[in-house]
C-alpha cells in the first residue's frame, strides 16, 4: 500500500509539474518606455527602475544588472563612487525580482537578454553621444553576456562580475541528476540555504541587511533554479563569440560560482576582447565586499583605460592561464 501511495503521489506531482506555466501579466501599458520610476519592456511589464545620477552631464553610463534572488538597488554603494566620477548608473528589478511582476517566477533567457537590450535601447536614445556600459553581476553577468553575442550594438563595454557561468557540463552528474528531476517532477518546491555552508561575502553587515530585506527572495523554486542552469549554459557557450570589450572580475573566495568554469569561459574568450581581473581576496558579491571600492576603482580605470593596467595589479594574477591546470570538459565532469 505505500508503494502504491507513493506511486500515487508520484504522479500527482508529475502531473502538476506538466501543468506548469511561464509566468503571464496582464498590462494596458504600452512600451517600451522609461518614467521616472518605471521601465515599461516591449511586451508592457512594468518593471522598478533605479537611477542615481552625477548632478552634472554624464560622462558615461554604467547599466547595471542584478543577479539571481537580488533586484535593482545591488548597485546602490558603487553608484555614488561612479558619480562622483561623473557616471550615471541605472538599473531594473528584472521579471521575477524585487518589486516586479511574477515575484519568483522565471521569465527565460530569451525574456531576460530581451529586456536588456530594450533597455539599452532606451537609454542610447537618452544618451546619444555618452559610451554606455553595462555591468552584471552573477546571474546578471549570465543575462549580460547572453545578450552581447545576441546584439547588443549600442554598447561600449561588458562588466562581469562573478558571472554565473555555472553550465551544466562542468556540474557533477549527480547533480545535474537531481536538478532534471526537482524540475520534472517538483517545479513549484521551494529551497532555501538553510544547511548551507556558504559565505557569499566578508561583509557580514550587508549580508545580514539582506537577509531582513523583503525584497530579496529567500525560498527559491526549483524550476527557477533550472532556469538560471539554462542560462548558464548559455553564457558559457557566449563566451568565444564576445566582440565587445569585457573586464571580467571573479575572486577567489567565490564559493557560488566554481573557479573551474570560470575559467574555461575566460580560456574560450578572445584574448584581445577579455581582461580578467583576479582577486585573491575576493568573494562571490564582490562589487560589496569589504574590499569593494578596490573593485569601484578597477571598473573606473578600465572604463576610461581599456587597455592600461588596473590599479589593484589584479589584471596580471590569474597564474592558472598560463600553467596546466585549466581543467577540460572532460575533467570538470568527472
Amino acid at each position: 500500500m505505500r508503494i502504491v501511495g507513493f506511486l500515487n503521489l508520484f504522479v500527482l506531482l508529475l502531473l502538476t509539474a506538466c501543468a506548469t506555466r511561464p509566468p503571464s501579466f496582464s498590462t494596458s501599458l504600452k512600451g517600451p518606455a522609461l518614467t521616472p520610476e518605471t521601465f515599461i519592456t516591449s511586451d508592457g511589464w512594468p518593471l522598478p527602475l533605479h537611477q542615481w545620477q552625477p548632478g552634472k552631464q554624464a560622462e558615461a553610463v554604467i547599466v547595471a544588472l542584478h543577479g539571481f534572488n537580488d533586484y535593482g538597488r545591488f548597485i546602490e554603494q558603487p553608484a555614488h563612487y561612479f558619480n562622483k566620477a561623473g557616471i550615471a548608473v541605472y538599473s531594473y528589478d528584472q521579471r521575477g525580482f524585487g518589486a516586479s511582476p511574477g515575484r519568483g517566477r522565471w521569465a527565460g533567457t530569451k525574456t531576460y537578454a530581451n529586456d536588456l537590450a530594450t533597455f539599452v535601447d532606451l537609454l542610447r536614445q537618452r544618451h546619444p553621444d555618452t559610451p554606455l556600459y553595462v555591468l552584471g553581476e552573477s546571474m546578471g553577468g549570465a543575462v549580460t553576456a547572453v545578450a552581447a553575442v545576441n546584439g547588443l550594438p549600442n554598447v561600449d563595454g561588458l562588466i562581469l562580475a562573478a558571472p554565473a557561468v555555472w553550465a551544466r557540463w562542468t556540474m557533477p552528474w549527480y547533480q545535474r541528476s537531481l536538478l532534471w528531476l526537482g524540475s520534472h517532477v517538483a517545479p513549484w518546491m521551494k529551497l532555501t540555504r538553510k544547511g548551507l555552508e556558504i559565505t557569499p561575502s566578508d561583509n557580514i553587515e550587508m549580508l545580514r541587511a539582506l537577509s531582513q530585506d523583503p525584497l530579496v527572495i529567500k525560498a527559491t523554486r526549483i524550476d527557477a533554479i533550472a532556469g538560471l542552469t539554462n542560462l548558464m549554459d548559455s553564457a558559457l557557450a557566449s563566451a568565444p563569440k564576445l566582440n565587445t570589450p569585457t573586464l571580467l572580475l571573479y575572486g577567489e573566495k567565490d564559493e557560488i560560482v566554481p573557479k573551474e568554469p570560470t575559467l574555461a569561459f575566460i580560456r574560450q574568450a578572445k584574448p584581445n576582447i577579455l581582461k580578467t581581473a583576479w582577486y585573491d581576496e575576493g568573494y562571490h558579491m564582490l562589487l560589496r565586499d569589504l574590499q569593494g571600492e578596490r573593485y569601484w576603482r578597477d571598473i573606473l580605470a578600465w572604463i576610461r583605460q581599456p587597455h592600461g593596467p588596473l590599479p589593484s595589479g589584479a589584471d596580471n594574477h590569474l597564474p592558472e592561464l598560463n600553467s596546466s591546470k585549466i581543467m577540460t570538459m572532460k575533467e570538470i565532469t568527472e
